[in-house]
């Protein structure tokens, strides 16, 4: 890259912080692979992917990149990217194979080698405790529906700061909570499968509970610990010109938005699920929930376009304008969301921001010289980046920025069809391949790595919130 092209990209983001974070993120299902190899046991997803017609081509993820057994060169990878961090997931059935009882140390003992590969690479370890996949066992017992998970949850939790607290202080409980709950227990479209009001409602609050015991867990095995969770925030706008859709993306806002975040932080329910969420919920339950955490971790990609329906929520997606370009898996590209999206974070909820999740899916195919030149995938982190500068220079508090993903990956009922890495993977012979996109943006973490910013921490000005 030219002097020129290199000051070019230095100030897409005008002086970040010089503890700015830089990072990928994975998650364990997507990528490890080693489905059924020393020990691990079945999560909901290896079921729900065993059945006809769940996922695209019936892909599954039963090698998926296989970075169980690679994960040396992936270690490789990050380290020539130049990151400061790798966000993953555990896989708390490679871990517990039954979820609760006997341990598996050859699970334990995947997870020490990683970390100990990316801490001697210079690569700061964050650990998200569940990233969707549930073991199958804890799911025959109930599973999210189950209020006895949350202490199902604490013991997973902290078995995992017991074996890697000496090493990692950086933990996020959740990733998506509103996805996997949503898809999976309200609309039937992710594992397990479920579509029932009760089912919902009864998720969404069972895993805010498992959220809090989780944080007092892992306080409790390595206090100097940074802790958070990971939440899709997106605007959701009405799909089309009618009063039902306006109300139905109101709706939809609340269980996808606000769900978890607000009794998180605020130690209650939004409005629009809080009577239906009610029946399931015993004194105290609000106050083991809201914990205090130490940053806000989001990801976005996309705004939503919200139609009403008839299924349990009464809303679900429309298509965006016609006018609104969208990336290879149909999700509209609106920089603008993601700045805006930013700043309502950062009133709503005066927390550190740590981006998490953003990045793009591409049609990413090898050239005649075998490489991928996805011109597309750079212009759309360019320009969320850019828009995430906008949001700094207007006093949001981010401190750092993760794109999604490290590698081509298992994407849950899409298979292999949607290609979101940073990386190329042939799932044939595992070669990895780094992208265009891989060298743009290691040359845009050493172009800004250097530079100063001071963001201003905002406070929270509804009256609601602020008696949290």
């Amino acid at each position: 890259m030219t002097k020129e092209a290199l000051q070019s990209e230095a100030r897409l983001l005008a002086a970040p912080k010089s503890s700015f974070v830089w990072g990928v993120s994975t998650s364990s299902f997507q990528i490890e692979g080693a489905a059924h190899i020393d020990d691990r046991g079945d999560s909901i997803w290896d079921v729900y992917c065993r059945k006809p017609g769940t996922v695209k081509n019936g892909d599954t993820g039963e090698t998926a990149c296989d970075h169980y057994h690679r994960y040396g060169e992936d270690v490789a990878l990050m380290r020539d990217l130049r990151i400061d961090a790798y966000r993953f997931s555990i896989s708390w059935s490679r871990l517990l194979p039954r979820g609760r009882g006997a341990v598996n140390e050859h699970g334990l003992a995947f997870y020490d080698r990683l970390i100990d590969a990316l801490l001697a690479a210079g690569i700061e370890p964050w650990i998200c405790l569940y990233h969707w996949d549930l073991p199958q066992a804890l799911h025959e017992l109930g599973g999210w529906q189950n209020r006895d998970i949350a202490g199902w949850f604490a013991d997973y939790a902290a078995l995992v700061a017991r074996r890697y607290g000496d090493r990692v202080k950086r933990f996020a409980t959740f990733n998506e909570p509103c996805v996997f709950t949503l898809f999976g227990y309200g609309l039937g479209w992710n594992a397990p499968g479920i579509a029932d009001a009760d089912a919902l409602h009864k998720a969404i609050h069972h895993v805010n509970l498992s959220h809090g015991a989780a944080i007092g867990a892992l306080r409790t095995m390595v206090p100097q610990a940074s802790v958070g969770a990971i939440h899709n925030r997106q605007p959701c706008f009405p799909a089309g010109t009618s009063p039902n859709d306006a109300a139905a993306a109101v709706r939809f806002a609340g269980y996808w938005n606000d769900a978890f975040p607000y009794p998180q932080h605020f130690a209650c329910y939004p409005a629009a699920l809080a009577e239906a969420i009610e029946p399931f919920q015993k004194p105290g339950d609000m106050a083991l929930i809201a914990q205090p955490v130490d940053w806000f971790g989001l990801n976005h990609y996309s705004p939503h376009y919200i139609k009403a329906d008839h299924n349990v929520i009464g809303a679900t997606f429309g298509a965006p304008p016609p006018n609104v370009p969208r990336t290879t898996i149909g999700w509209p590209i609106v920089p603008d969301a993601f700045r805006d999206t930013l700043l309502d974070v950062h009133r709503r909820f005066s927390l550190p921001i740590y981006i998490l999740e953003n990045g793009t899916a591409t049609d990413d195919t090898l050239d005649g010289a075998g490489h991928i030149e996805d011109a597309g995938r750079i212009a759309y982190l360019r320009a969320y980046i850019d828009a995430m500068q906008e949001a700094i220079a207007a006093g949001v508090d981010v401190r750092g920025y993760f794109v999604w993903s490290l590698l081509d990956n298992f994407e849950w009922t899409s298979g292999y069809s949607q290609r979101f890495g940073l990386t190329y993977v042939d799932f044939a012979t595992q070669r990895r391949i780094p992208k265009a996109s891989a060298r743009w943006y290691a040359n845009l973490i050493a172009a800004n790595r250097r530079r100063l910013v001071q963001p201003i921490s905002g406070n929270c000005t509804e009256a609601a919130m602020a008696t949290r």
